[in-house]
């Protein structure tokens, strides 16, 4: 079986190159992966003591964040490297601070993975929350590197719990630890042999957390909301806006909204522009404007959006209208906000547990959606309430980072 899994990689690969001649993000995948190795010899000395990070994209790497920021407190004298899979976690991050060496991760045949750990020579390996490369573990299983898994879950549909993963759960001996997110995925690990697994948490409470101690601080979003009550549009799509724009129409002029899209695309902020007849400004025209004036705030770019949430009354984050679901509801939750989502959630962890502690409301169309945000500008207890649940919520599940800090020698 590994012999085809070796097989499947290298054929992807030799694919991949022929994707890339009409896909810019597969362009992106390919080309960053040419000039790995030759980084790696740049900036590694064989004399340099590292510590390697992997995670598969954005996501992973700020639920990795906590812990990477806490073991370089404990290994000033490390270097760390840190490896992603996709385009859409590498070219955010590329320039991070907290990384020494940021790179793409080579494919995972036999001959990349020996090279990379060769060059790397990591005294400590982390891979986040799940991507299990095969070749990758072995070298590392070979070498003896202790290896963890941080913030991971594991499901009934995963290779390793099939009559025919033999091979895949073979490869799970290289990890030290594994630090898993809940009770089920413990179980599940442990019922196929591995009981050095420890349900430390999930590190993104411990990340969205630390945002409370930030300046949050954005001068123009106060000059905008003016003490109004506001609602936050995170991560919108057109199936959310087109029920949002109905709302915002015959909302109170007292209410202010700020709109982050998901896709910020001038055709598609156009597009959202025209469906709403209040006065409305885009970020990107805000200069010498008295935003106090307007009712509604587009933010046409990019890393503004947790900050934003700092100044909302009530969020609605986008994405629960379709596939794969909402977007990120702890941001707004940590700063006690209200959030109102669409019905696909049940994918997420999170979602489904605030739903059911009842600081997340669940909405399915317009009547719904009026019916909630209605009673929760208009109900002073009941917004407090969900307000209460959702940062407790955050505040109750940190401390995963410290769990894992613990272990790791």
């Amino acid at each position: 079986m590994l012999f085809l899994y070796n097989l499947v990689i290298s054929i992807a690969g030799f694919f991949l190159k022929i994707v890339a001649l009409f896909s810019p993000k597969i362009k992106l995948f390919v080309a960053g992966r040419k000039n790995v190795f030759s980084i790696l010899e740049e900036k590694i000395k064989p004399s340099d003591k590292t510590i390697w990070f992997h995670s598969a994209s954005l996501g992973e790497y700020e639920q990795g964040l906590p812990v990477i920021e806490k073991i370089k407190e404990k290994y000033p004298n490390h270097k760390i490297i840190l490896t992603f899979f996709s385009p859409s976690g590498y070219e955010v991050r590329k320039n991070n601070t907290v990384a020494d060496v940021t790179v793409y991760l080579p494919l995972d045949t036999k001959s990349n993975a020996k090279k990379f750990l060769k060059l790397a020579h990591p005294e400590l390996a982390f891979f986040i929350k799940y991507e299990f490369w095969l070749n990758y573990l072995k070298e590392l299983e070979t070498s003896k590197t202790p290896t963890y898994l941080i913030s991971g879950i594991f499901r009934d549909n995963q290779m390793f719990f099939k009559w025919y993963g033999g091979f895949y759960r073979k490869a799970l001996k290289a990890f030290t630890y594994f630090f898993v997110q809940n009770e089920s995925s413990k179980q599940k690990i442990e019922a196929i042999g591995f009981h050095n697994v420890i349900v430390s948490g999930d590190t993104r409470f411990d990340r969205v957390n630390a945002i409370l101690e930030r300046d949050n601080t954005l001068d123009y979003i106060e000059n905008f909301k003016n003490n109004a009550p506001t609602i936050v549009i995170g991560s919108s799509w057109p199936k959310d806006e087109a029920l949002l724009a109905e709302y915002i129409n015959q909302a109170p002029d007292h209410v202010k909204f700020i709109i982050a899209p998901h896709n910020i695309k001038a055709d598609q902020i156009a597009g959202l522009k025209s469906q709403i007849t209040k006065s409305t400004i885009l970020f990107s025209e805000k200069e010498q404007q008295d935003l106090s004036k307007f009712n509604v705030f587009i933010i046409d770019t990019i890393g503004l959006l947790t900050k934003i949430y700092s100044y909302g009354t009530i969020a609605y984050v986008g994405g629960g209208f379709g596939n794969p679901g909402i977007h990120n509801i702890l941001e707004p939750a940590t700063f006690g906000i209200p959030i109102a989502i669409g019905p696909n959630y049940s994918n997420f962890a999170e979602a489904v547990q605030l739903v059911a502690l009842q600081g997340c409301i669940v909405i399915s169309n317009n009547n719904e959606l009026k019916e909630s945000l209605d009673r929760l500008l208009n109900d002073h207890n009941f917004l407090e309430e969900k307000s209460r649940i959702c940062r407790s919520y955050i505040q109750d599940n940190t401390g995963a980072t410290n769990t894992i800090m613990n272990i790791v020698s």
